[in-house]
């Protein structure tokens, strides 16, 4: 029998994701501590705060495979993270513009019975077109880009400011479905 599969997520995207693999789960968020020590490079900072999100819900199950996740952008070596407000949204998205950024994703397994914790990352270069700042702004208006690390969602109307990507699609959206498969598996739990 499969262990239960529990996601330390409240996004919705992701559990999007999950149901499209057509993966049973449930999802149990606890509070976690998301400041990182300083001088953490982009690949280490989202894997630190995945297993942070990922332990800090293990700690209270006896049994499972609990999956946490953290998402950042990073434009010329500037981490942005999701965007306190509107002005903040709109200046993070001049930057991208007509530019190329990574996003990084952090995954984290823990097999909350035997204490096993397991971590990966995964990097997508996005190449946005140049936009203009009214385009932006008539975006950032629809209140889509407020939860979102760089302000923007590919898989949401921010679709049409992606000229392409280079790596995984899955994980611009917020969980790198491929490298979670390769992870569960060393798990012993086969996603097909």
């Amino acid at each position: 029998m499969k262990k239960e599969l529990i996601l330390a997520s409240s996004s919705p995207r992701r559990q999007e994701l999950l149901k499209q693999l057509g993966l049973g789960f449930r999802t149990l968020v606890r509070p976690v501590d998301e400041t990182p020590p300083p001088g953490l490079e982009p690949c280490e900072l989202v894997e630190l705060l995945a297993v942070r999100k990922a332990v800090a819900a293990a700690r209270t199950l006896e049994d499972g495979i609990v999956i946490g996740a953290d998402t950042v952008v990073v434009w010329r070596g500037q981490v942005l993270g999701k965007p306190s407000g509107g002005e903040e949204a709109v200046a993070m998205l001049l930057k991208l513009q007509g530019d190329v950024h990574e996003v990084y994703t952090g995954v984290a397994l823990v097999d909350a019975a035997a204490g096993k914790v397991l971590t990966g990352h995964e990097k997508t270069r996005v190449h946005f077109r140049p936009l203009a700042e009214d385009e932006i702004r008539r975006y950032v208006a629809t209140g889509e880009p407020m939860d979102k690390a760089g302000a923007y969602a590919v898989q949401g109307r921010a679709a049409v400011f992606v000229r392409g990507l280079e790596g995984c699609y899955t994980n611009v959206v917020g969980l790198p479905l491929a490298r979670l498969a390769e992870m569960l598996a060393r798990f012993g739990y086969n996603v097909l």
